[in-house]
């Protein structure tokens, strides 16, 4: 039996980059099925989350503290700090702060060229800043886990670490949307918006690790570690 060969790494993120511009699109141009959807889910989701009180409370600790931005970056840092330490592998540290911080450049970025109001209740059960297009906790949560889980396999983890970090990544990134949509402070595509574009970010950076890294990569393994 003949599978078909699967996308490569430049078609995945050409086919990122079109999703990415399609929705863009037609947020920036209120696109009315789209707002009707993100209107008819919103208003559902809130009224649960109006009626569920203590899972509400959960849902606001779990993306304020948990899958905080914050929290996720500070993650990638402790990741760096045992890349530098563990490995003395300076280049990808390196590769991974700049990929975080332009990324999160790239957000705000968009965010203020859209400029999407979020939602308004008028019994709110959470608040947030800036504009909603696309949300930065899904965009944050897309980056750091897939650029962690690509340093998980390109060093080798063990089948254990591998399917427990993959397991804890789709929880975190899916349910950070999650939490989003239902505390009522993101419209659904904000959310989707923020996986697609963090995908895309995350598919340019092992492109770039992959085509210019070998330079720095050969500097660590000349330092005498096995990378």
């Amino acid at each position: 039996m003949h599978y078909p060969p699967r996308p490569t790494l430049r078609q995945t993120g050409i086919i990122l980059a079109l999703c990415s511009a399609l929705l863009l699109t037609l947020v920036a141009v209120e696109w009315r099925p789209l707002i009707d959807v993100d209107e008819r889910v919103a208003r559902t989701t809130h009224r649960w989350a109006v009626e569920n009180h203590g899972l509400t409370h959960t849902f606001r600790i779990l993306t304020d503290w948990v899958w905080d931005p914050l929290t996720l970056r500070l993650v990638c840092a402790v990741a760096m700090v045992w890349l530098v330490w563990r490995r003395s592998a300076w280049w990808t540290a390196l590769w991974l702060a700049a990929t975080c911080a332009l990324g999160t450049l790239f957000q705000q970025t968009l965010k203020a060229l859209v400029d999407r109001p979020r939602p308004v209740w008028p019994d709110p059960v959470d608040s947030a800043h800036y504009a909603a297009f696309p949300s930065g906790h899904a965009m944050t949560a897309t980056v750091v886990c897939g650029l962690l889980l690509w340093l998980l396999h390109d060093y080798g983890a063990g089948r254990t670490v591998w399917r427990t970090a993959m397991t804890l990544a789709v929880i975190s990134v899916a349910g950070v949307g999650l939490t989003r949509v239902w505390l009522g402070v993101h419209w659904p595509s904000d959310v989707v918006g923020g996986w697609v574009l963090g995908a895309f970010v995350v598919a340019v950076a092992v492109g770039v690790y992959e085509r210019w890294g070998e330079r720095g990569r050969g500097s660590e393994r000349r330092a005498g570690v096995s990378v």
